[in-house]
């Protein structure tokens, strides 16, 4: 088995580079893609760059040239609602909210001439990602709707639309890009995020503050998922 480990920002991936045996360094579309073993599993691992295009090119790549089994997306985003810096999300369902095709007559958020309106993860690994998870004792966990949008929101009026309009709980950049990417070449996928802003006017400052944790608090859940994975794989 092996394993696409997709991150936006280097602050994201340090821990677990710093903790990887990587045996090769690759470049394609200006982004380095390492190969090595990460806490038992073989791990391509990669800084893919803020925003949904460079999220789904990073996805095909790892799909089409690595052929990895699983798409795995952990980093850090806004909370919206009761959600605070630190807390973990795990997406359920992911949406790209910046969509608009109303035009034709479309809700807001679907993709045109798509088969569905949201993408949901595997559910194997999403039943993994909860177990994982129940290791965690020094923060809340949620599971929910994910947004995805090539905005950085930092409005209260603007996170409360996205609760209101998609049930979302918490939005960032690069989540549904992913999922979609993965949905469209059948490639099992799960997104989990730790919160680093409350996506309101203090977003900016909050995001600076609390990143480093919020990476932290994502790659001990990415490590609690992996250790599940590789139970499953010794079992079978």
């Amino acid at each position: 088995m092996k394993l696409g480990l997709i991150v936006a920002m280097e602050e994201e991936l340090k821990i677990v580079l710093d903790n990887m045996d990587i045996n090769e360094k690759t470049e394609y579309a200006g982004m380095i893609f390492y190969d090595g073993i990460y806490k038992g599993v073989k791990t391509i691992a990669v800084i893919c760059g803020i925003g949904k295009v460079n999220s789904a090119i990073c996805t095909q790549i790892l799909i089409s040239t690595f052929e990895v089994d699983k798409v795995i997306n952990i980093g850090v985003a806004g909370g919206i609602g009761e959600l605070e810096p630190g807390d973990v999300v795990i997406a359920n369902s992911l949406v790209q909210h910046d969509v608009d095709a109303s035009g034709f007559n479309y809700d807001l958020g679907r993709i045109p001439r798509l088969d569905t309106f949201d993408f949901k993860p595997d559910r194997e690994l999403l039943e993994i990602a909860r177990k994982a998870c129940k290791k965690i004792d020094n923060h809340k966990i949620y599971e929910g709707r994910i947004v995805t949008g090539d905005q950085f929101i930092n409005s209260s009026e603007k996170a409360n639309w996205l609760k209101r309009y998609f049930g979302a709980i918490a939005c960032e950049m690069e989540g549904a890009s992913i999922a979609q990417v993965a949905y469209l070449n059948k490639i099992p996928f799960i997104v989990i995020r730790s919160i680093s802003d409350n996506a309101d006017k203090k977003a900016s400052i909050s995001f600076d503050e609390f990143i480093n944790i919020a990476a932290e608090n994502a790659t001990i859940i990415l490590e609690n998922l992996l250790k599940e994975i590789s139970k499953i794989e010794e079992d079978k």
